[in-house]
């Protein structure tokens, strides 16, 4: 039986680079690597997003932040805003650390109904709920050096102060007690927080934001345990009209590509304890640099990720000067019944089109002298988004490369039935052997034909296949920008091919 071979390009999105003609490599966020389509601190180390919450209009980013290196110090909640998610303002810090210790990981919510007394009716407060950790503590072989503590801001989130009660929950001898992820739990009118203990996570309630009981317990004998867990995030989703709980976790090391990852669990959530509904291990991304990733409080039914585009492995090496890290693009997440269970989908937000120019349109019989390798375009801009769908019964790859040599390849191995990343070739790696890697996802869709998208930044790549089904992110760094991009696509005919412009969010 002979299967139509069909490559499908659905549309490359293509960051303009005229903006930045009259720029300079010194100019801030125009420097070698900097990313034109996702946030990154105008300079310094950044780590973790924070506090991600919406309110009145407007988006909330906190992240981990050292203003004084680009290496991992003691930290900061750095603070940026936006109306979209794509462009972003930042602000002054917002929490700097004090006698209690560094300000580590956590959330911050809007206390509409004054639950905490900390704001009024008319003037509630944003209260972040954080982890202080003490660094003497800490050298000094203590267990309890980790506590969660408040703040809070009367004026939308430009100025914050430390609740004088810090901290609200204490350690009962627990060495990795961090990372508390907080919301309002209707059916129980009560908070819940999901807490970072060792290897698993702990359920709190609390009817004020001060006062914390135990819950529960999950995750000693589930999931992946080759770390310590970190970065919880619980929240529910509908399939099909029925509602399920998504919990995620963060793990370091034990990550699916080596280092840092973060896994998902599908199940349900009565107020007290969490049930997945399967036991198998899931991650929400198979790439080697998305990691700490939680969602935006307080956006309704719509959960959106943002994610730290990084790994301990090597984040502190990377041969970045005045900036170090930066986030994911913001995805939109669902979920999907395939293959027999229930998964979690991830997208890139419809809010991306709001940088799109205007679309360039190839044509396809141009396109078809070029059967098996073609260059798409031979002077590529920086930073665009390539979607195409095919048949996917034959390998094909992808292959952005330049003048030097330098190539990084994405593509499909039709053999063991997964996508990849290989960054073997694709730059400077002598700043960590754990970095010249091909990363890999395995496909869970049944399905005959794949789709996949590419977000390709001035030193990163998102990867999102078979409808966000199976995702991989990596940084690279060539010495030189990519100019070229081929595809090898075995036979595969090309129906179409759009090149749509995107203007630099800086």
């Amino acid at each position: 039986m002979n299967i139509k071979k069909s490559l499908l390009i659905g549309s490359f999105l293509i960051a303009a680079l005229s903006s930045q003609a009259q720029k300079t490599a010194s100019t801030p966020y125009h420097e070698q690597y900097r990313l034109q389509a996702h946030f990154s601190p105008k300079a310094h180390w950044t780590n973790d997003p924070n506090g991600m919450v919406y309110y009145k209009g407007t988006y909330h980013l906190f992240f981990q932040y050292y203003p004084d290196a680009t290496i991992w110090g003691p930290m900061h909640w750095g603070h940026a805003v936006s109306k979209d998610m794509i462009h972003w303002k930042q602000l002054p810090i917002a929490l700097y650390p004090d006698k209690l210790g560094y300000i580590f990981s956590g959330s911050v919510v809007v206390d509409e109904n004054n639950t905490s007394g900390l704001g009024t009716k008319d003037k509630p407060a944003m209260v972040a709920i954080f982890t202080h950790h003490d660094p003497k503590g800490e050298k000094a072989g203590l267990s309890k050096y980790q506590n969660q503590s408040l703040a809070y801001s009367l004026d939308e989130g430009l100025t914050w102060k430390k609740y004088s009660g810090n901290p609200v929950l204490k350690n009962p001898g627990i060495k990795d007690f961090r990372d508390p992820k907080v919301f309002w739990y209707d059916k129980g009118n009560k908070w819940l927080m999901s807490l970072a203990t060792k290897d698993r996570i702990t359920f709190y309630s609390s009817p004020n934001l001060k006062n914390w009981k135990k819950e529960s317990d999950f995750g000693q004998m589930l999931g992946a345990h080759g770390g310590v867990w970190e970065c919880p995030d619980l929240f529910p989703l509908k399939l099909n009209g029925k509602e399920y709980w998504v919990l995620l976790v963060s793990i370091n090391p034990g990550g699916p590509n080596k280092g840092s990852a973060t896994q998902y669990f599908v199940g349900h959530f009565d107020g007290k304890t969490f049930t997945p509904t399967s036991t198998q291990t899931k991650w929400i991304d198979y790439g080697p640099d998305n990691y700490a990733g939680v969602t935006f409080g307080n956006t309704g039914n719509r959960k959106v990720f943002l994610g730290w585009m990084g790994n301990w492995l090597y984040a502190n090496q990377v041969p970045t000067v005045k900036w170090r890290n930066a986030m994911t693009v913001p995805r939109e997440l669902d979920l999907k019944l395939t293959a027999g269970d229930i998964y979690l989908t991830s997208n890139p937000v419809k809010e991306l089109d709001k940088i799109v120019a205007k679309t360039i349109k190839v044509d396809a019989a141009l396109l078809a002298k070029n059967n098996n390798i073609f260059s798409v375009i031979k002077q590529t801009p920086a930073q665009y988004v390539l979607e195409f769908n095919t048949q996917a019964v034959k390998d094909y790859s992808v292959m952005l490369s330049n003048a030097t040599g330098e190539q990084l390849i994405i593509g499909y191995d039709a053999k063991n039935t997964r996508y990849y990343i290989d960054r073997t070739k694709a730059g400077q790696h002598g700043f960590s052997k754990q970095f010249a890697t091909r990363s890999y996802v395995p496909r869970v869709s049944a399905s005959l034909t794949s789709d996949m998208e590419l977000i390709v930044d001035a030193s990163s790549i998102e990867l999102f296949a078979d409808g966000g089904l199976s995702n991989l992110t990596g940084v690279f760094f060539p010495k030189k920008p990519y100019t070229r991009l081929s595809i090898v696509n075995n036979g595969m005919e090309i129906e179409g091919l759009e090149l749509k412009p995107l203007r630099s969010i800086w």
